[in-house]
């Protein structure tokens, strides 16, 4: 065997340790592992007045409550062209519209049209999922459809009152979504295909408006969802029902995406209703679930929560809270900015009210400390798109509109 040669050997590794690192991605509903969690360090711990400087903002997206998806130099968001639900590729530097692709019939209704969902990511494919069941996994170079499908005509279900607001979840070659249908609350499809790899025979809940979440439990890998009637899981191999727990469902509207963390999974809801923690255990190839605590002390409408060093952060209706997540029990609440949606990154809350402030505040639980607010412009109806935060800009959707802010310090 040839020797390599010592000099090439060396300028080789040279180039590859001074090779440049592209800006991080945030993939997917909630960011790369949808616990709406930003590991980036670096960004301003106070705001000016007027906020953040704002580096550009369009406003041709049409309508929708969908978040954004970044991975690369492009922006992947789902609004309205033409009166046909559709997916927009933008430039990450400027916004400028890139392609733009309709997946079906927009959809009106009295809390406001368009598309909910946000885009999911991997490799050189996106899917997405209109507010109108009609699923679609596209070519991320220039929006060109791989497949389609409507899953609520394939499956049986029926459009929620609020239309369809889920993000499809990528688990190995599965793509998970959940049309609600008669045996088929949850589905696997392949995600090269869209042909059905399973359905969730003995589930027949209708959908709600949650996306589900993946993670192995005791070497089971278990998909959890939050169906129209209950906190759910599934197998994730097969489809298998694990667990269903109902006194965590307000029958009107599930929203807020489940936390599952330490071999327990956490759900809330609104309407009276409260949140649950259930402890996950592994026994023969399944996963068996018990409720640990029922709290009403985080009864979260839309606006999600984020799990931190043991404390849960979100709005308990329109109060911003902080919880105990082992005992479920109120650590400190404040009216902030209102009701709305949280992300978080480097130590802070970023806090979107549904009534257009923005907030920025401590992740602690010693108590609620401001750091700097500010108001967008209404657009007509509530600001209830989950804001992100994503190489040091700071993006917020409203309708037709997103701004992207920059919150990197300066050195």
């Amino acid at each position: 065997m040839k020797k390599f040669p010592v000099l090439l050997l060396l300028l080789l590794i040279s180039a590859g340790a001074t090779t440049p690192v592209g800006p991080p991605d945030w993939p997917q509903w909630r960011g790369p592992d949808r616990t709406a969690i930003s590991t980036e360090t670096g960004l301003l711990k106070t705001w000016p007045a007027k906020g953040p400087d704002v580096l550009w903002t369009i406003s041709n997206l049409g309508e929708g409550y969908g978040s954004v998806a970044i991975k690369g130099d492009r922006i992947y968001v789902q609004g309205v062209k033409d009166r046909q639900s559709a997916v927009f590729c933008l430039n990450r530097a400027d916004g400028k519209t890139v392609w733009v692709t309709p997946l079906g019939p927009r959809l009106g209704q009295d809390r406001g049209p368009g598309p909910r969902g946000t885009p999911t990511v991997e490799n050189d494919k996106l899917y997405a999922l209109t507010e109108n069941g009609d699923l679609g996994c596209l070519k991320t170079s220039d929006g060109s459809v791989l497949w389609r499908k409507n899953i609520l005509k394939e499956f049986g279900g029926r459009n929620p009152k609020w239309l369809i607001s889920e993000s499809p979840l990528i688990d190995g070659d599965r793509l998970i979504v959940t049309p609600g249908g008669e045996g088929a609350s949850i589905v696997a499809l392949d995600k090269n295909s869209g042909k059905p790899i399973w359905t969730s025979k003995e589930l027949s809940d209708e959908a709600a408006y949650s996306s589900c979440v993946v993670a192995d439990i005791g070497g089971v890998r278990t998909i959890a969802g939050f169906t129209g009637r209950a906190g759910v899981g599934v197998r994730a191999s097969d489809g298998k029902l694990l667990w269903r727990y109902e006194p965590v469902s307000n029958r009107t509207a599930n929203i807020a995406t489940p936390i599952i963390h330490d071999n327990k999974v956490f759900y809330t809801s609104a309407y009276g209703t409260g949140c649950a923690l259930l402890g996950l255990k592994a026994v023969g190839g399944e996963v068996k679930a018990e409720e640990i605590y029922f709290s009403r002390e985080m009864k979260n409408h839309h606006g999600g929560v984020v799990l931190l060093n043991g404390y849960i952060y979100g709005f308990n209706d329109a109060i911003l809270s902080c919880m105990d997540f082992s005992t479920g029990k109120t650590v400190w609440r404040d009216r902030s900015v209102g009701k709305g949606t949280l992300t978080y990154a480097d130590g802070l809350l970023f806090l979107l009210s549904e009534n257009n402030v923005v907030g920025l505040a401590e992740a602690t639980p010693a108590g609620y400390k401001e750091h700097g607010r500010f108001t967008i412009a209404d657009q007509g109806w509530p600001s209830w798109a989950h804001p992100v935060v994503c190489g040091g800009k700071f993006y917020i959707r409203n309708q037709g509109t997103l701004a992207c802010y920059d919150i990197k310090a300066k050195p």
